[in-house]
């Protein structure tokens, strides 16, 4: 099954809270605790997107297999 982001890559709250999150990330005078912390962050991001999306793969599983039962 084909990964699709948009419900998170077009999602203008998601996009505004991000782009705060890297303003405010962007005035961290250490370089390197400002690079630890966005790291951090996106490793987090990408491991709560890839919950979603086998939430979603599973949901899409389950409401196909109990289409084919009517």
């Amino acid at each position: 099954m084909k990964k699709n982001r948009s419900w998170k890559e077009e999602n203008k709250k998601y996009l505004k809270e991000l782009q705060n999150f890297f303003d405010k990330a962007d005035n961290i005078a250490d370089e390197d605790l400002r690079n630890k912390i966005v790291g951090q962050m996106l490793r987090c991001d990408e491991i709560l997107t890839r919950i979603a999306e086998n939430r979603f793969e599973e949901f899409f599983k389950l409401g196909y297999k109990n289409a084919k039962k009517e």
